[in-house]
């Protein structure tokens, strides 16, 4: 079956769109949706004392932005082991053990303020395990979202997750502003811990389809390295990677100095500054509400949402005006939710069910990676040369990093069918073959007229980038120095177990860059499979066995 291809400059992800509010009609998303609002409410509030809290226990510049480095190192390093996890592990039974987890960091945090005990290392500490929790979480979260709402409710599904995040932005930092000025920093982590519970109880609840397969699950080792594998043969997703770290490499400066901007430019206090971070939470909601009457491509809302901020950072490095400030921190929000949904959209649409988590995970490991990166990079150049050198240079670098990424990186269409196209029959055999058999060298048998060798050859080529992204390795194609008509495609399988997954793989966009390279067949009957399992004088002699055709 072949596919329906787009320009991808067009950068339009997904099918056609569904009603901005259909996945509210669901009812196990809006439970979710709601409690993930609450919990993450409650991280708001958390990290509003943090920062808070950081000011007070020490003035550096670098220990306070790396309150924000701490939150994100965590999901920059455990990002892709945690996908691994959420893709062959339940994912609810993985959701309830992190958040009950979150729960008890929250209470560390709790008692360690409220007893007099915290330093800036201890609070590092525990904002490093609160990242980690943070981490296991967002590729299962993420995963979680096409697994209840249909694939033509996926991107109002992501852009209404981006929405709840928002309003818990609105009210989170407004709300522990209040917190703090009124009842203290402890109290704003228990807050923070009790939020916890909605997340917990709803999955708890929630009785998530059981999900079968012939085969057995992946082990977690060679699950992380088939997710990292996918990834790096991906040209779509690596599109999406580019323009994610050139972004949030130079966002993350306002994000990670404005505990010091309200404190030591603006002048405010702690109710301050949660009004400033509730500005953009508010725009980012108006942001997330308009978004979907735009009606504008992708690229041209990443474009656009990059200059913005480039030009609000500009602006908070040259005004120290609170209104000002807040003003420019509200349109600040509505840029940041134009360029995460739709870049988040478009990793979702790059990506086959089984190797969702995994994808996503490496999504989040360039984000928060980006946003680390950057946060102490801000934070150094803002302690050796102030806060508005910082800003202005982030400003600066941001606007010439996203014009460049716009020009040379587009963003993929996400139109490609990506289900399992079933199109690979299982490889016969006269008795079952053991998984762990192998390695296998898969060999297709094509006859080609002489005239389409380098057009055969261009597009062979093309379909092995899809092959070793799926598994396979040793890629070779050959051509017989008797016969000119006669070309042999190889590739190993690890086992056969192995080779069996890589079956499942193949999706329907997949089948038609095979039928593509099978046009220029020449042969009366299909081309010839054969399949050679590696061979021990210790194993068992293998069945007769027949040919199939991948076609």
């Amino acid at each position: 079956m072949t596919t329906t291809r787009t320009d991808p400059s067009d950068a339009e992800t997904g099918p056609a769109a569904a009603s901005a509010w259909a996945p509210l009609r669901n009812r196990v998303f809006l439970a979710i949706w709601l409690a993930v609002m609450v919990s993450n409410t409650g991280t708001w509030v958390r990290d509003v004392a943090s920062g808070w809290l950081m000011t007070e226990l020490s003035p550096s510049p670098l220990l306070v932005s790396l309150v924000q480095a701490a939150t994100t190192l965590p999901v920059f390093l455990l990002s892709v082991p945690a996908g691994a996890l959420a893709d062959i592990v339940d994912r609810r039974r993985l959701l309830i053990t992190v958040q009950s987890g979150l729960l008890v960091v929250g209470a560390a945090l709790t008692l360690s303020a409220h007893l007099g005990l915290m330093s800036p290392g201890l609070l590092l500490a525990l904002i490093l395990v609160a990242g980690a929790g943070a981490a296991l979480s967002g590729p299962a979260f993420q995963a979680i979202v096409s697994e209840v709402v249909g694939r033509a409710e996926l991107r109002p599904a992501v852009a209404l997750n981006s929405l709840g995040l928002n309003i818990s932005r609105a009210v989170g930092p407004a709300l522990g502003g209040l917190i703090v000025a009124t009842a203290g920093v402890a109290a704003a982590y228990l807050f923070d811990a009790v939020s916890y519970l909605a997340v917990v109880g709803v999955f708890l609840l929630w009785r998530r389809p059981a999900r079968t397969s012939d085969l057995p699950p992946e082990s977690f080792l060679p699950a992380m390295r088939a997710g990292l594998r996918y990834a790096a043969g991906s040209r779509a997703l690596g599109r999406v990677l580019l323009r994610a770290g050139g972004f949030f490499l130079f966002a993350s400066a306002y994000w990670a100095l404005l505990p010091l901007i309200a404190r030591e430019r603006l002048m405010v206090d702690a109710a301050g500054y949660g009004v400033l971070l509730a500005a953009i939470g508010a725009g980012a909601v108006a942001g997330a509400i308009a978004l979907p009457r735009l009606k504008l491509p992708g690229h041209l809302l990443v474009l656009g949402g990059t200059l913005v901020t480039a030009l609000v950072t500009l602006v908070l490095a040259l005004v120290q005006d609170r209104w000002a400030a807040t003003g420019a921190l509200a349109v600040a929000g509505a840029a940041w939710i134009a360029v995460l949904t739709t870049l988040n959209v478009a990793a979702q649409s790059t990506l086959p069910d089984w190797v969702r988590a995994r994808g996503l995970a490496v999504y989040l490991m360039v984000f928060f990676g980006a946003m680390t990166a950057g946060s102490t990079v801000w934070g150094l150049v803002a302690q050796s040369a102030g806060i508005e050198v910082a800003l202005v240079g982030a400003a600066i670098g941001g606007s010439l990093a996203g014009l460049a990424l716009a020009r040379l990186v587009k963003l993929p269409a996400g139109t490609d069918d990506l289900t399992p196209s079933r199109h690979w029959p299982d490889p016969a055999s006269a008795a079952p073959v053991a998984g762990d058999r192998g390695p296998v060298l898969v060999t297709i048998t094509y006859r080609i007229d002489p005239a389409d060798r380098r057009a055969f050859l261009d597009a062979v080529r093309e379909l092995a980038r899809i092959r070793r992204r799926d598994g396979a390795f040793g890629w070779r194609v050959l051509e017989d120095a008797e016969d000119p008509t006669r070309f042999e495609e190889i590739f190993f399988a690890a086992s056969w177990l192995e080779h069996l997954r890589h079956h499942r793989r193949v999706t329907r966009a997949d089948a038609g860059l095979q039928a593509g390279v099978n046009r220029f067949h020449r042969g009366e009957t299909p081309p010839v499979v054969r399949h050679l399992v590696g061979a021990d004088p210790r194993d068992e002699p293998l069945p007769a066995m027949g040919h199939d055709h991948h076609d």
